[in-house]
């Protein structure tokens, strides 16, 4: 008897980290005082978002920040893209390098760019509810 085969999708699917509790708590001290400002997760890590934007968050063993496709911001312009997968980078998101991760005040300059950015992106509203689909009756001819 054959082993059964792997699904393709599956055989590449790659298995994320969690965050380091040193990384998270950096961040946490990290984030922008602002009240506006909401903590909730993305790709379930710690990210913070405003008005609807996400703008910075961790991703297994990294920093991201959100700093626009052109930034402004000429440090962000030397980091590299954020890529949750290979080959498929996030437009306007850079990963913080470890240098600048590793020091609290470089690290509140950066995210506090990503959300200099955010406060220029206009409010997401609320997704409306999905309508259920419905079958439209049609009637049948008559054979003959």
């Amino acid at each position: 008897m054959k082993p059964p085969q792997k699904n393709a999708l599956a055989s590449r699917v790659v298995a994320w980290k969690k965050s380091p509790p040193e990384l998270i708590a950096a961040f946490e001290k990290a984030k922008p005082s602002d009240p506006s400002v909401q903590s909730r997760p993305m790709f379930g890590y710690p990210s913070v978002f405003l008005n609807g934007n996400h703008f910075a968050g961790t991703f297994q063993d990294k920093i991201v920040v959100r700093i626009g496709a052109d930034p402004a911001f000429a440090p962000g312009k030397a980091a590299s893209p954020f890529e949750p997968m290979p080959g498929r980078a996030m437009t306007g998101y850079v990963v913080v390098p470890d240098a600048v991760a590793k020091s609290p005040a470089r690290l509140r300059d950066w995210i506090g760019e990503a959300h200099d950015y955010a406060k220029t992106l206009p409010a997401k509203g609320a997704k409306p509810a999905k309508k259920p689909t419905t079958r439209k009756a049609t009637a049948k001819k008559p054979r003959a």
